[in-house]
């Protein structure tokens, strides 16, 4: 069974940092597509960021040069570094894995960046 658990969340100031963790278990990241999504209540999830298992990375506009995905294999952890954090970036923030034709979320975890 796959399972997918996000941590790291929280309260920040404009300006601040979080690093979000994704650590799965009962799949391997490695061998996976992973990417970080975010959704305000009453939005659409939007994707933040992206990880291939060749490690190409790619970015929403709006995070570009903020924030960094990046994977810890050994750990089958996918992490999420979120500098300069504004308050347009409040958002449950969450982890999908796409293996073949499944995909699998986490739960989600809250960010909230106050101004």
């Amino acid at each position: 069974q796959v399972q997918l658990v996000e941590s790291g969340g929280g309260l920040v100031q404009t300006g601040g940092s979080l690093r979000l963790s994704c650590a799965a278990s009962g799949i391997m990241l490695s061998s996976n597509a992973i990417a970080w999504y975010r959704q305000v209540p009453g939005k659409q999830r939007e994707l933040v960021a992206f990880i291939t298992t060749f490690g190409t990375t790619n970015y929403a506009d709006s995070v570009k040069g903020r924030f960094t995905i990046s994977r810890d294999n050994a750990k089958n952890t996918v992490y999420l570094q979120m500098n300069s954090l504004k308050p347009e970036d409040t958002a449950d923030y969450y982890c999908k894995v796409v293996s073949g034709f499944s995909s699998y979320w986490g739960q989600g975890t809250q960010v909230t960046v106050s101004s």
